[in-house]
């Protein structure tokens, strides 16, 4: 019996791990803050022909810098409320 209890608490340790690695909040934070970083690269030193299409506005620029903050929230959302995994929750007393 303490076998299978000690299997069971390292599957639910996997569990826990699992649902935190691949949390959707770390691959949309991710992505956005690496598209963010390129895009407002690409946006710091436009081309006149860039200004002239955009009517004097620098929108690699603030569409860049719009996305790294969006990254940076996911970021730190998934730091304040880090995913339980699947079932965590279930003290096992239902009314």
């Amino acid at each position: 019996m303490s076998d299978l209890h000690k299997e069971v608490s390292e599957l639910e340790r996997k569990s826990a791990t699992a649902a935190r690695l691949f949390d959707i909040r770390r691959i949309i934070g991710g992505l956005f803050v690496v598209y963010g970083v390129i895009v407002t690269i690409a946006g710091i030193n436009p081309s006149d022909a860039d200004l002239k299409k955009a009517e004097g506005v620098h929108i690699n620029l603030w569409t860049g810098l719009a996305m790294l903050v969006l990254g940076l929230f996911f970021l730190v959302w998934l730091k304040l409320r880090p995913a339980e995994a699947p079932g965590g929750s279930d003290t096992g007393t239902d009314a």
